[in-house]
């Protein structure tokens, strides 16, 4: 198998060619595509090399939708280990490294043209979407807009016009607070940049909690800092920006503050009296279909690629995008942890299948003198610095955050319904995306003063199970459990 971190989609694809479904069949990128990648995640990558109208362009699907697969394209023996990786990159970033001459440049479109509607293979992913809109463009924004760091980060859009499109920016975002702030006004120039290194998208999907990466960070030194080499970028053609040297394609053009619906149905229909009135939109990362919104519009000035383009958007409100999003915001929460409490915090996992951008955290404490009794309370509260930190649950160092059934058991007997945290109400910026407005800390920890109280029993788990049963037999018993009952076994509890 692959070795050594994976630095660009082509490397991705040659490396692990044999993890990839190549699908040669025509297929439509109206719900076709989504269709299929639905139905196999947490399975083989796929690659699309018969896209229904656009005859010289593969997609690649379902990429990062296997944890795996992720832990060996950034060179971790488990997906687990990612977060500590992510972590030392925050730390110690590799600046970029500016080239002249750089594959996604190979073919250059000016503005007259460009048509991105038809350019673009962007797949509609439910029936009920009031448009085909793009999840996969990442938005670089560098220098002095960025307050001379690099600013990354995922960008939902719509490609009303042959040359522009809406672009919905997320209020818990540096280059949302740094436009309506510093840049009201004005037009900010920026790239957005398609099927970059798998580095930068683990940064771009990050959210990160700001106390630990504050305006002016070098977010592309992290992606460089992970992918153990420089982040390449290049002037863009038209505009002071920089693209990502090794992307498979580059839109540029300005962020512009000129407001817009969507889509065109609801430009026709709204203002509408309530949200809910307004047409669905695209599947959300919160599990429920979005709303169309009224906007900021992206206004293009070119566009450039590689020779044989290779597009690619994660699937929307998917394992893909739980596992983007996670390892980064963990090494967020580790930090931001360590320097409350030095030690106290032993792992952290933002659960996978409940809601990506971490709404849902297990946190793994190790109590260890009686002066950090209550410490808990303090981490849950200062975990809500994050905007959408929605449920938050920490846990001893006996419980398995990564097995939903022990952490439900140590809910149902440690769970002191007085340790409960809440945290204060959010104003409602998210345009109905919550369920809850107010994010939920619960202490499922066990008083230092009790921890013989609540021994666990352990099991025997040094028995040599060859000693009574062929090894093909007990192979073939293994493969018939459970994850929990996997880790009862392990663990002996």
């Amino acid at each position: 198998m692959a070795n050594g971190t994976v630095t660009s989609v082509r490397e991705l694809l040659s490396k692990f060619e044999d993890e990839f479904i190549i699908i040669e069949k025509e297929v439509d990128p109206i719900d076709e595509i989504a269709g299929i990648q639905q139905a196999l995640q947490d399975s083989y990558a796929l690659l699309f090399t018969n896209v229904k109208g656009f005859p010289d362009v593969r997609i690649i699907g379902n990429a990062f939708s296997r944890s795996e697969r992720v832990a060996r394209m950034f060179d971790v023996k488990e997906f687990r280990e990612l977060k500590f990786k992510c972590r030392e990159a925050m730390k110690n970033p590799l600046p970029p490294q500016i080239v002249t001459d750089a594959p996604c440049q190979e073919v250059v479109h000016d503005i007259q043209e460009v048509d991105l509607p038809s350019m673009l293979p962007v797949i509609r992913h439910t029936p009920d979407d009031s448009a085909r809109v793009f999840g996969g463009g990442i938005m670089l924004v560098t220098g002095p807009v960025a307050r001379n760091g690099s600013d990354l980060s995922f960008k939902r859009m719509h490609f009303r016009g042959k040359d522009w499109a809406t672009i919905w920016m997320g209020p818990h975002e540096h280059v949302t607070d740094l436009f309506l702030s510093e840049f009201r006004g004005e037009k900010v120039p920026v790239t957005i940049n398609i099927a970059p290194p798998p580095s930068t998208l683990l940064v771009a999907a990050a959210s990160f909690v700001h106390t630990i990466v504050p305006y002016g960070s070098d977010e592309l030194g992290f992606a460089g800092a992970l992918q153990g080499a420089p982040v390449e970028i290049v002037k863009a053609k038209t505009v002071d920006a920089y693209a990502i040297a090794n992307a498979e394609v580059v839109i540029e053009g300005y962020l512009t503050p000129e407001r817009v619906w969507e889509t065109s149905e609801a430009e026709e229909k709204g203002p509408f009296a309530d949200r809910e009135e307004a047409p669905d939109f695209f599947p959300e990362w919160h599990g429920y279909m979005g709303k169309t919104l009224r906007v900021f519009k992206f206004q293009a000035t070119a566009m450039t690629h590689r020779e044989d383009p290779i597009f690619f958007t994660p699937h929307a409100r998917s394992l893909e995008a739980d596992i983007l999003t996670a390892p980064f915001r963990e090494a967020c929460f580790l930090e931001l942890f360590d320097r409350l409490a030095p030690g106290l915090v032993t792992d952290v996992n933002v659960m996978p299948g409940v809601a990506s951008w971490a709404a849902f955290v297990i946190f793994q404490i190790k109590k260890r003198w009686p002066r950090e009794e209550g410490l808990q309370k303090l981490l849950l509260s200062a975990c809500f610095q994050h905007p959408i930190l929605q449920l938050a649950i920490v846990v001893d160092d006996d419980v398995d955050i990564y097995e939903p059934r022990d952490i439900l058991w140590a809910l149902a007997t440690r769970l002191d319904p007085d340790s409960i945290v809440l945290a204060p109400p959010r104003p409602d910026v998210f345009h109905g995306a919550y369920p809850a407005k107010r994010g939920i800390g619960i202490d499922a920890t066990i008083p230092l003063s009790k921890k013989e109280a609540y021994k666990r029993p352990r099991f025997p788990t040094w028995i040599d199970l060859g000693k009574w049963i062929p090894s093909d037999v007990l192979e073939q018993a293994k493969s018939l459990q459970s994850d929990y009952a996997k880790m009862l076994a392990r663990t002996g509890h």
